[in-house]
Parts: C-alpha cells; sequence; structure tokens
C-alpha cells in the first residue's frame, strides 16, 4: 500500500499594512514547524475592523512581494476581485472548490482572536482549517479567554513563539514622523 502524505498549505491573510520581519518570520516558522508546501499571504483591501489603510494596495503587494522574494513557498495574492468578497470564509471556500486544496492551515495571531467570533462565519472558517495562533505581546491572556477558543479550543494549534519587536502599527508610525 503506498503511503501518500498530506500536503498542507498555509493562510495568512490581513492587510499587510506594511508587510513586516515578523509576518516573515511566523511564516518561516509555520513552513518548517507544519511542513507546509506553500504559504499564502492574502493581502486585503481593508481591514474590516479598522478605518482605512496607510498604504495604498499596490503598494502593500509590491512590498509583500520585496520582503518575501527570496523565500520560494511564500506567494503574495490578493483575491478579492476574483472571488467578489474581502470574507475569510469566501477566500477558504476558494482554495477548498477553486484550488481543490482541503487542508489548510489558517495562520493568525492572538490579538486576532478576542474579535474572531465577529467574523462571518466564524465556526464555519475554524471547521474548514486547522487554525494555527501565533503570539502576540499584550493579546495572548485576552485571547485564551475568546469566544471562539472557549468554544473550539481543540481545533486551535497554539504556537509560543518569540516576541517581535516589529509592527505594522509601527513601521507607519514611524513614516509618518519622517515624513
Amino acid at each position: 500500500m503506498v503511503n501518500i502524505q498530506k500536503k498542507y498549505i498555509g493562510i495568512l491573510g490581513g492587510s499587510f499594512d506594511p508587510a513586516h520581519k515578523g509576518h516573515l518570520s511566523i511564516s518561516k516558522i509555520a513552513i518548517k514547524k507544519f511542513k507546509l508546501k506553500k504559504i499564502y499571504w492574502i493581502i486585503t483591501k481593508k481591514n474590516p475592523f479598522k478605518n482605512e489603510t496607510f498604504y495604498t494596495l499596490d503598494e502593500r503587494i509590491k512590498y509583500a512581494k520585496k520582503i518575501s522574494r527570496t523565500q520560494k513557498k511564500i506567494q503574495i495574492m490578493h483575491l478579492e476581485n476574483i472571488i467578489k468578497s474581502p470574507r475569510t470564509i469566501d477566500m477558504i471556500n476558494y482554495f477548498i472548490r477553486k484550488k481543490n486544496i482541503k487542508n489548510i492551515y489558517f495562520i493568525i495571531g492572538s490579538d486576532n482572536l478576542i474579535r474572531f467570533h465577529k467574523w462571518k462565519s466564524w465556526k464555519k472558517v475554524v471547521k474548514l482549517v486547522k487554525l494555527i495562533v501565533f503570539s502576540r505581546r499584550g493579546y495572548d491572556r485576552k485571547g485564551m479567554k475568546s469566544i471562539v477558543v472557549k468554544n473550539f479550543k481543540n481545533k486551535i494549534i497554539f504556537i509560543k513563539n518569540k516576541h517581535f519587536t516589529i509592527s505594522s502599527t509601527q513601521l507607519k508610525n514611524q513614516t509618518r514622523l519622517n515624513n
């Protein structure tokens, strides 16, 4: 009997406003730890929980490609025009139905756990993917008390990673100060 190893992909979604070394580091950790075939950075037009983006979509895509250029297993994508939706559930369904990929790790930071229950069809998202949660300084404790953890703790894999001193917010603030 032939042993067929399942091929898993990772999805890291967000506004990437801008992409930074933290995104790159958690992607590399996920690729190695879960033996991922590929990680897709899915860049959205805008985060539905924030007012606006600092950089244009084209600038964010270009910079994400630049920062990840040496990583062959990271692919940058913008899907909203293709799937006609900014929603995570629609993006996951796209990979399942159109790309015939069933083995998906959905990667988020612990800060996203706090509002995850406000995402459209969040329960379906958790049922369709393996949810990987990377630690973020100042958010782990609140994230562990979240509705999604209370309902699906056994479906979530928590990663205790080194905390990064970089964030998109910091980078935007530095840019504002330098202009």
